[in-house]
């Protein structure tokens, strides 16, 4: 058992290094986001008064893709799994 705890140590390091890289990676990226969603909000309402109802839908749905709603959802989810699985090896090496 404690050759195994010695294997997953250098796993541990380098999760915790890869969790702290992708959870400022989603900060900045939600933040880049909801300014996007902003923007195609606007692009959209636009296209609904110029008379182009198609292509302000589709700007409404990419809108939603970026709100916080949408992808960055997603990612939070995957980000607080990755953040489970270092929090699960942690344990493990200390138990």
């Amino acid at each position: 058992m404690i050759v195994l705890k010695i294997l997953a140590a250098p796993v541990m390091v380098a999760l915790s290094l890869l969790a702290a890289m992708v959870t400022f990676l989603f900060c900045v990226a939600s933040a880049v986001c909801e300014l996007g969603c902003i923007v195609l909000t606007l692009l959209s309402l636009i296209l609904f008064i110029g008379g182009q109802a198609v292509g302000g839908i589709v700007f409404l749905v990419l809108a939603f893709l970026v709100s916080p709603f949408g992808v960055p959802t997603i990612a939070e989810w995957l980000v607080d799994k990755l953040h489970s699985a270092k929090f699960a090896l942690r344990d493990f090496i200390t138990g």
